[in-house]
């Protein structure tokens, strides 16, 4: 599996397995402790999420800048490594919100995301684009050898490849990342006398903020969940002090999980530093290979650069709509996890294990499969595969249409107004989400890693840097509506309704593309 790849491949990928850590922190958690924190609902809590995720990939465009203008690629990463874990540190403080500090707190909360995302900015896209130029290099090298034909085609197909390697071993930080917040949290509640419940914290805010427009039904659930979650450390007696305990209790157990992920930030740092000689400098590079060209080369290496940077924003087009449908892994389908799938025994930030469990188990075979059609002729281009992922994650959109249609969920508004339990005896069983991650999964795996051996092997060489930036620049406008999930599951009339805008954004997204793929498959030739 590692043999043939450059040295420096798992070493960048180790390094970049703080970073996936944090990430996955970030996922697992966001959204759901801006509503138990602050008591905002899932829109507006939605709105910050995506503006931060929207944030990290933008930024990643001043990050690719920076280093494409200081050939300085290795600095800026460790920059953004000591950046990103600063932003760790200031949402580790476990300030308690109260009607006084609300504002404030929310804005300190906002200026950690900030510096989160800016460390990201500076770290994310530059390592990536390193690993690209590792192969950049070999298939100099080979060429300098005089390696011609099958053997140079073979050699740059290891790229792709080299990606997917890189894509399974950034995951392993998201594979145990979504495990420690459950497990702070409830160690923190347990201490005090106090055990996890996902639905309580609305109430309590509702209760507390609101507590004359509650219905009885509200009232009810809330004076049922306290009994189930007190153990000795809650006076039920004073029904206000006891949601502002639960409150302040299980928020102090959110934030002790991002001193984890400061560790790992700093861990992702020395892997790095360690290794640092062995990965590429490009400004060496370019500059031993300076050469002077005739008017109607300079002509042509133009009009060549051109055809390849549309390829860019075409593909980077689509993909802005598959991130738009993943990445609500971290929102509407983390609503879904707490609030229709029973979930008893599991908090419903550890479901979001089950996506890079998937993508380290998966990885190998799909990567066999598509050896063995490159092996037998049949290779599919890098665009096809794009095509195959749009389609896969409208399976998954269909999937949870069909059980939400099923289940007859109205809308999660409608469906947490229910009694409770009438709430639990419509709940749907723990596979529904496991077949959902599995789609989406399989998915990422035919449109993340490849897309990023897509921009490495289309962009110009003096442009590396901002073309790894432009991928994330897309990522980021799909990032930045993702909020519509949540409103959309909060509002439209039935559940499956929301799945079913993102069946169509899928299925269009992946009709363009489609149309575009002869064309692409010409200009990355």
């Amino acid at each position: 599996m590692f043999k043939n790849h450059p040295k420096g491949l798992i070493p960048a990928a180790l390094s970049t397995m703080g970073e996936r850590f944090g990430s996955y922190i970030m996922n697992a958690v966001l959204l759901l402790v801006l509503c138990s924190k602050f008591g905002l609902d899932e829109g507006k809590a939605g709105v910050i999420y995506a503006v931060f995720y929207a944030g990290i990939y933008v930024l990643s465009l001043v990050g690719g800048l920076i280093a494409d203008r200081t050939q300085n690629y290795k600095t800026t990463i460790q920059s953004g490594l000591v950046v990103m874990a600063l932003g760790y540190v200031l949402l580790s403080v476990p300030i308690t919100a109260t009607a006084g500090n609300t504002n404030w707190l929310l804005a300190f909360t906002c200026v950690a995301l900030f510096f989160i995302a800016f460390g990201n900015g500076l770290f994310k896209g530059n390592l990536q684009a390193i690993v690209g130029q590792m192969y950049d290099n070999m298939e100099a090298d080979a060429i300098a050898r005089g390696v011609k034909g099958e053997e140079l085609d073979n050699i740059k197909e290891r790229r792709d490849s080299g990606f997917q390697i890189f894509y399974v071993f950034i995951n392993i930080g998201g594979l145990i990342a979504p495990f420690v917040a459950p497990l702070l949290r409830q160690w923190w509640l347990g201490v005090k006398g106090m055990v996890y419940n996902a639905g309580l914290p609305e109430l309590c805010h509702k209760y507390l903020n609101h507590a004359a427009d509650m219905t009885g039904e509200q009232m009810d659930n809330l004076t049922k969940l306290m009994g189930e979650v007190n153990k000795g450390g809650l006076d039920l007696a004073n029904m206000q002090e006891a949601c502002r305990s639960y409150l302040e209790v299980f928020n102090t157990g959110v934030h002790y999980s991002f001193i984890a992920s400061v560790v790992a930030m700093f861990i992702s740092l020395a892997i790095f530093v360690a290794y640092k000689k062995i990965f590429p400098t490009p400004a060496k590079k370019e500059a031993a290979a300076t050469v002077d060209y005739t008017p109607e080369e300079r002509a042509s290496m133009a009009k060549e650069i051109k055809q390849r940077m549309y390829a860019l924003f075409a593909v980077l087009g689509v993909c802005v709509f598959f991130w738009l449908s993943f990445h609500q892994n971290g929102q509407s389908l983390s609503v879904f996890a707490r609030d229709y799938v029973i979930t008893d025994k599991i908090a419903p930030e550890i479901w979001q294990a089950v996506n890079p469990f998937f993508v380290i188990v998966l990885t190998p075979i799909i990567m066999l499969i598509f050896s063995a059609l490159t092996k037998a002729g049949r290779a599919i281009s890098t665009p096809r595969k794009i095509v195959i992922g749009m389609f896969i994650t409208g399976l998954a959109y269909l999937f949870l249409m069909l059980v939400s249609m099923s289940y007859g969920y109205p809308n999660g508004e409608d469906f947490r107004a229910l009694p409770i339990d009438e709430q639990t005896a419509m709940k749907s069983q723990w596979w529904v989400l496991i077949a959902t991650y599995f789609f989406l999964t399989v998915a990422e795996l035919f449109i993340s890693p490849l897309g990023l051996s897509f921009v490495s092997k289309i962009a110009p060489k003096h442009l590396q840097g901002i073309c790894q930036g432009l991928w994330l620049g897309a990522t980021a406008l799909g990032n930045l509506f993702i909020w519509i999930g949540p409103v959309m599951l909060n509002k439209l009339p039935q559940l499956w309704m929301c799945w079913a805008v993102f069946l169509v954004i899928c299925l269009v997204a992946m009709g363009v593309m489609w149309g575009m793929v002869n064309w692409l498959e010409r200009v990355t030739k």
